[in-house]
């Protein structure tokens, strides 16, 4: 009987979201809850307990998890050191073991230990020594550095954004550590290193330049000696000192290959980069254009502000801007506030709402005083549309001010997709505008049915205008942040 230890940790955040992130902002699993936490889920730990289960010389032991409900700013030192402690902790009490799957991320970091994955996977080897075989998945914002691929013997990584194949490439991961425990593969990976931070709609596996570079990719992977492959385009927003793009290729003992196939993939990548930036539209001009525009549902992409990539969600910019340029239509707009949400609570309602929205954690924004109506109080308790898993928003408020039905949470919740909307009975085709806090979502949410979408360049820690975010860690030169960088090809070979 083999024995396969599995854990996770997984979280992304923002470096220039001043709010750190608690302990609070986690999904905690101890080793006896995992499995049955991600029984019935997508996500990779899924995936790959489906095919080790089909294994009857197959044991799967459960190791710790941490799941974040959102990304945020930076992990606390406090909560950091839970985390680690009780992650390592769960590798040392797992007892003899023969193969390790890790379910990471790859954009997680703390105060204290800026690389919190690699970190994780060089004390998880110091504890299992070097003989037993690691795979790790990555979602493909991580940023691939070498502690990562020091200690893992393969690694695998989405193949889609949006995301949908979370839960195929746990099986993949799967079913290289078996091909490992079997003897039947020698993993050789290649990691091809490029200096672009990229965001934008080309970025969009489906429709975009980027969905057909990885396209080459998974062409390796499927090929007779191909084990994995993708692009880690890295999450910008994320300052830590490898942050940066890669091609990563493993492939059955062909070096060759592998590095033939991520030297081309990373060329074709460069050539493309600038391509692969987001084509914004000034604050201002955004909303003149919403202002313009006479049918249907205009969107207003507020990615600067995005929860799900690690801000603050207390932009209140784009909203100023339509009550400055005195937009008509009716509005739908998230943000997050808990004071505006307390207020609210002690109004009840059908109350008045005289407060203020906004920011009350990036110090960019500025409070904005509102007077209007309270509409609807919740617990915030939102299921997710596309996991179908819950989503804590925390205590929230439905605010009507004018017609703007303003959807207020106590906490930072994803909204790439319209859960927080729809758990209030709000629908975002029943309005002129929709303020949308997330840099892409599944076409269908909005974007196959607006009448006018506009990528919005406006203040905040996600903002897809790189240069200004004030990057200070990460390794320069790297595009777009400097001028006339140079593309020098690095390729490293790694095997175990």
């Amino acid at each position: 009987m083999k024995r396969i230890f599995i854990a996770e940790s997984h979280q992304e955040v923002a470096s220039f979201n001043p709010l750190p992130s608690d302990l609070a902002r986690f999904r905690i699993s101890q080793p006896d809850e995992l499995f049955a936490e991600h029984a019935k889920s997508k996500w990779e730990i899924a995936g790959a307990l489906s095919v080790f289960n089909e294994r009857s010389d197959i044991k799967s032991v459960p190791g710790f998890g941490c799941h974040a409900v959102t990304a945020g700013g930076l992990t606390t030192s406090q909560a950091w050191e839970y985390l680690s402690e009780s992650f390592l902790k769960s590798v040392r009490d797992a007892g003899d073991i023969n193969g390790i799957y890790l379910m990471l991320h790859g954009a997680m970091a703390s105060i204290d230990e800026l690389e919190t994955d690699g970190y994780l996977l060089r004390e998880t080897r110091k504890i299992v020594g070097e003989d037993v075989p690691i795979v790790a998945s990555f979602d493909l914002h991580g940023i691939l550095t070498e502690e990562i691929m020091k200690h893992c013997n393969a690694v695998t990584v989405y193949h889609t954004y949006p995301h949908t194949d979370q839960y195929s490439t746990g099986v993949r991961s799967a079913k290289i550590l078996l091909g490992i425990l079997d003897k039947k593969i020698k993993p050789v990976m290649v990691r091809a290193r490029i200096p672009a931070l990229v965001r934008g709609d080309e970025l969009i596996t489906k429709s975009g330049i980027f969905g057909n570079l990885v396209a080459k990719t998974i062409t390796v992977e499927n090929s007779k000696s191909g084990l994995s492959g993708g692009i880690f385009i890295g999450n910008p927003f994320t300052d830590v000192p490898d942050l940066s793009s890669s091609v990563i290729i493993c492939t059955n003992d062909d070096e060759n290959l592998a590095v033939t196939s991520a030297t081309e993939v990373a060329q074709d990548f460069w050539d493309v980069r600038e391509k692969l930036q987001a084509q914004l539209t000034p604050l201002a001009q955004a909303v003149q254009m919403a202002c313009d525009a006479k049918i249907g549902t205009t969107i207003l992409v507020d990615a600067a502000d995005a929860t799900s990539s690690g801000a603050s969600g207390d932009s209140n910019a784009v909203l100023i801007e339509l009550v400055k340029q005195n937009y008509h239509g009716t509005v739908l707009v998230p943000i997050v506030d808990a004071p505006a949400v307390s207020e609210a609570f002690k109004i009840g309602v059908g109350g008045n709402f005289n407060y203020q929205i906004g920011g009350t954690i990036d110090t960019r924004f500025k409070p904005f005083q509102i007077s209007g109506k309270v509409r609807m109080l919740s617990d915030g308790n939102v299921i997710n549309e596309a996991e179908k898993e819950p989503w804590p928003a925390g205590d929230c408020a439905i605010i009507q001010f004018g017609k703007m039905s303003i959807v207020i949470s106590s906490k930072p919740v994803n909204l790439h997709n319209r859960s927080l909307f729809f758990a209030h009975g709000l629908f975002p085709e029943n309005f002129d505008l929709v303020i949308v806090k997330s840099p892409h979502c599944q076409d269908h949410m909005y974007k196959s049915w607006a009448t006018t979408y506009i990528n919005v360049d406006a203040p905040g820690s996600t903002s897809a205008n790189l240069p200004s975010l004030g990057h200070t860690i990460c390794r320069r030169p790297v595009f777009p942040l400097d001028a006339n960088v140079e593309y020098v090809p690095e390729i490293t070979v790694y095997r175990r």
